[in-house]
């Protein structure tokens, strides 16, 4: 993960710069296939601008990346990458989707931090 982005293009100056922002179908393949041969979790924060519970969401998925410094953590707008949304069977915001070796390994639909928290604790152990 060479490059990052940076979060100031958001205009969310709480978000951490080890949450990286995808603004373009091209650029979440590019990252998508740099990482699915690895056995990093990946989760990913799909969002809208508009949606109460992901602003307040934001800082915490932001807490998270600096919890857990050896997962990669992704932010899409569902608004900006429909199609990304579509592909994940995203219907609600926000929702959470974890990855493992380009496999969905688990789902938290909703401003659930405990159980965001759990599940990346849960996943981000080698061999689960």
């Amino acid at each position: 993960m060479g490059s990052s982005l940076s979060s100031s293009s958001t205009g969310d100056s709480s978000e951490s710069s080890r949450v990286q922002a995808i603004h373009s179908s091209g650029e979440w393949r590019n990252h998508f296939n740099s990482l699915k041969n690895s056995s990093q979790l990946i989760v990913i924060d799909f969002t809208a601008t508009w949606c109460g519970p992901c602003k307040m969401m934001a800082p915490i998925f932001a807490d998270l990346a600096e919890k857990f410094t050896d997962v990669v953590f992704v932010k899409i707008d569902v608004d900006e990458l429909m199609d990304v949304s579509r592909e994940f069977g995203v219907q609600a915001m926000p929702t959470f989707v974890l990855l493992k070796q380009g496999k969905e390994v688990d789902k938290v639909v909703g401003a659930k931090k405990d159980e965001l928290e759990k599940k990346i604790e849960m996943h981000r152990t080698p061999g689960c």
